[in-house]
């Protein structure tokens, strides 16, 4: 659980890079590849990294303007990743206007539960590694070169002629 904003600010920097760096990889073409016929889609796990920056901040009472709708798929990759970018960037707007230190211990109603805002903010990170994991399957599945997060990616060894780690 976050209990300073600015370490907030630094994690959410740079994960929502890490996020936007994948999404930016994404080809429209790539957006229908699945696991299976039960799992969501690249593009369905990809929009709903979108969309639930939005609700999240909704559930947490900020005013923002929009909702991004998630059943309305966009079909262009390049706009999955613009749509997050703005989010992203709501995210920590919303959080260092509205929210202190000293608040990041206060409940509030979550889906249907209480959390602390402290929580919440864990929880945005933690829901975008969570998926950013599941995509780069999807990725590597559809074709993708998959770059690296915390460090190189298997494509990007190879590309440095160095044996991929165990």
């Amino acid at each position: 659980m976050f209990y300073k904003i600015s370490d907030f600010q630094k994690d959410w920097d740079i994960e929502s890079k890490a996020t936007l760096k994948l999404l930016r990889v994404l080809t429209d073409e790539s957006l229908q590849q699945k696991v299976d016929e039960k799992g969501r889609t690249l593009g369905r796990l990809a929009w709903h990294l979108v969309c639930s920056l939005d609700k999240t901040l909704v559930q947490a009472g900020f005013p923002i303007k929009e909702v991004t709708d998630e059943t309305e798929l966009p079909a262009s990759a390049k706009k999955i990743a613009d749509e997050y970018e703005n989010s992203a960037k709501e995210v920590i707007d919303n959080v260092t206007k509205n929210w202190q230190d000293e608040s990041l211990e206060e409940e509030i109603p979550m889906f249907r539960d209480k959390w602390r805002k402290g929580q919440v903010l864990t929880v945005l990170i933690r829901h975008q590694i969570h998926h950013r994991a599941q995509m780069t399957v999807l990725m590597r599945q559809a074709g993708l070169k998959v770059p690296g997060i915390y460090g190189p990616s298997r494509e990007e060894w190879e590309l440095m002629k160095m044996p991929p780690r165990e």
